[in-house]
């Protein structure tokens, strides 16, 4: 009986937790239609579909942009930067070039022409005549020569222009032509004479207002300075410089001679002064008498000089001094 009431128990939990049947896929729950349509991985679809959009119109943006610019210049290689680098005209080599050129050129005489010629060919592109159209009858010295201008037309070619003082004393201007590769250089063709600099007149300086007071307050004060200036004696030097300044002097180059004048404009503490000196220079025969030193002679040298003093504790101190621009006094012409 036990047997049996167990069998039949079991029978009844097999009926109770039996599965129903499955339902066609056709036949939904109403609430299923709610579920966001991004669940199971969805969600990744959507942000490839947004990044290709994105490469998309960044694409077509481009593209138009092209078009309407037109081609874009390619951004240069190394190599290609280093090349034009390169290619750049070498002002200073040229300088050096024409100023041998020049010295070579700039002096003719009958009994050197024949070196001369040999030392232009130097200078000179393959089957240019060798004299550079000088005759060798002319005479032509050269005392001294400077660069007083460079003027580049190409990567490949530039007009040098030397100041030279010729042994008349004559200052003339010569403007060569030069050539220059990675490889070498040349005169490329026949030099030009200019006249030099011509003389500039400063305009006069007015009328100025000075202070007459410390005018005759340095006068007293700057020939001890000066003397000092003249042997370069630092420890008087420092009894005039004011805090922080450097002033070294000549060092027994020269002597003093006097103070010729002293212009002092109105102001405050800081005045920018003129003072005129004369420095009295070591004659030829000094020169040769180790007992004689630099004031033995007669010469002297006149020389203007800009200087910045300060006031302090009743004196002047100098904070510099240098050259001066103002100009001479100037006389009917």
């Amino acid at each position: 009986m036990a047997r049996r009431a167990l069998l039949e128990r079991s029978a009844e939990l097999t009926a109770e937790y039996e599965v129903p049947p499955r339902q066609p896929q056709s036949v939904r729950p109403a609430q299923a239609t709610a579920h966001w349509r991004g669940a199971g991985g969805r969600w990744l679809i959507w942000v490839a579909r947004a990044i290709a959009w994105a490469v998309l119109l960044l694409i077509g943006y481009r593209g138009v942009l092209a078009i309407v610019q037109g081609p874009g210049a390619r951004a240069p290689a190394a190599s290609s930067q280093l090349q034009r680098g390169s290619a750049q005209f070498p002002v200073t080599a040229a300088e050096a070039y024409a100023l041998e050129f020049g010295d070579v050129y700039l002096n003719v005489s009958p009994a050197s022409a024949a070196a001369r010629n040999q030392d232009l060919a130097r200078f000179l592109p393959p089957g240019a005549g060798a004299s550079l159209g000088v005759d060798a009858a002319g005479t032509l010295h050269m005392i001294d020569e400077q660069v007083a201008s460079v003027s580049v037309t190409s990567t490949h070619t530039a007009i040098v222009t030397l100041l030279a003082r010729l042994s008349s004393g004559r200052l003339i201007e010569i403007g060569v032509p030069i050539y220059a590769t990675a490889s070498g250089m040349s005169v490329s063709g026949y030099p030009a004479l200019l006249p030099g600099p011509a003389k500039a007149v400063p305009r006069p300086v007015g009328q100025q207002t000075s202070d007459q007071a410390t005018e005759a307050a340095l006068q007293t004060q700057l020939p001890a300075f000066f003397q000092a200036y003249a042997s370069g004696d630092q420890g008087t030097l420092a009894r005039f410089t004011a805090p922080g300044a450097h002033i070294t002097g000549l060092h027994d180059g020269v002597s003093f001679g006097g103070i010729d004048s002293v212009y002092v404009p109105a102001g405050g503490l800081a005045r920018q002064i003129t003072v005129t000196v004369t420095w009295k220079l070591p004659s030829a025969a000094a020169t040769t008498s180790t007992a004689s030193g630099p004031g033995a002679g007669s010469a002297t040298l006149q020389t203007t000089y800009q200087m910045t003093v300060v006031r302090k504790d009743g004196s002047w101190d100098i904070r510099s001094i240098g050259a001066s621009t103002r100009p001479l006094a100037q006389g009917p012409p």
